[in-house]
Order: structure tokens, then sequence, then C-alpha cells
């Protein structure tokens, strides 16, 4: 169940689970904040915890120094520092941004043109799960396929494992179906280019 809801600072999204029991929490989407409840809440309930989601999403935020402003400059900047850190220097994105959210998946990378999207639901993530899906992007600018060439790359990247695992629990928590980084399952191999990241711009 779904209720949209009109706050001062922030659009905000109610979405109700008779999965979940005790348990609240909030992501931002975009310019949108979901708070997630319980179906059983009571309104005042509702309300209450919209209102300290919210307060605890802006103080995190804060404390983390606002990723949801963070610009498309200071995603590449990043990208290029990882590209150094842990894949040689090899891939040199011509360019890194954030797009809207993308349906099936967290990024997406062209190697023909070297650029790379990155989809606007993790800006509330915090920063090594970004710099996972920077580190998976960039690799598929040297391997376009999910080779274990590909893996041995993103690999490298010391947070890999806790990272697909905290992608996998956000996609099931907000109900999004995202099973992969950029669409497909991650640790599958393939043979080749997948279609998922290295040749369609701005998929969704």
């Amino acid at each position: 169940m779904c209720v949209s809801q009109s706050q001062p600072s922030s659009k905000v999204e109610v979405r109700r689970s008779h999965r979940r029991r005790r348990t609240v929490s909030a992501y931002r989407d975009g310019d949108t904040v979901v708070v997630l409840l319980p179906a059983r809440m009571t309104m005042a309930d509702e309300q209450h915890w919209v209102a300290e989601m919210l307060r605890r999403l802006e103080r995190s935020e804060a404390r983390r120094g606002s990723p949801r402003r963070a610009s498309d400059a200071e995603l590449m900047a990043r990208a290029r520092q990882l590209s150094a850190l842990y894949l040689g220097a090899r891939p040199q994105p011509s360019a890194v941004r954030w797009v809207p959210p993308m349906r099936t998946r967290w990024g997406s990378a062209t190697p023909a043109d070297g650029s790379i999207r990155i989809s606007e639901r993790l800006r509330d993530t915090p920063p090594w799960v970004v710099d996972y899906v920077l580190v998976h992007e960039l690799a598929h600018l040297v391997e376009p396929g999910h080779t274990p060439a590909f893996w041995e790359l993103v690999g490298r990247y010391p947070r890999t494992e806790r990272a697909i695992g905290f992608l996998h629990g956000l996609s099931a928590a907000a109900g999004l179906g995202i099973t992969g980084t950029d669409g497909d399952q991650d640790g599958d191999q393939d043979d080749g280019p997948d279609g998922t990241d290295g040749d369609q711009d701005g998929d969704d």
C-alpha cells in the first residue's frame, strides 16, 4: 500500500507492507523520501515515524556531507581515484553522471564512449556502496561482459561482497526487484557483452 504525503522540505511516499512487522526504514529516491512501515501501524504512529525518519535521514545526510547534493564532477573525480587505486588507472571514463532511477539496475556503462551512469537511488547509500558500483562500471570499460576477467577486476575492491549484500537488501526492502548491479545477477559470468550496461545509454 502506498500513500503520498507532502512535507515542508521533502516529498514523502509511505509504503506499508504486511511482511514488515516492527521495523521502520527510509531512503531517498531522487527528490522523494520513501518511508517503509508495517501495514498494521496506526495513522498517529505513521505521522510520528514519518517525521522521525525524515529527521534521521537529514541528520545522516549532513553527517556524510550531503551525498545527495554531490555533483557529477565529484562523481567523476571519485571514479578516477578508484580507477587509479584498484584498476591500475586502465579505465578512463569520459563522463560519469547521476541519472534518474533506473528500473532494473544501479548503474550502467557504455564502453564505446567511456560513459558511466549511476542511479540516483544510490545518493543516500554509504559512500563505500557507491564506490563499489563505480568500480563495477569502471571494470566494464575494460571488460564489457561479466567474464572471469571482469570479476577479477571488480574483486580488487575490498568491500565488493559487502556492497553486493547491501544492494540486495536495499532492493528487497524497497520492493525494487533489482538482482544485480547493472541488470544481471552479481556473480554471473558470460562470454561477452550482455547488453545490460555495455551498449544501451540510460536504460530504465
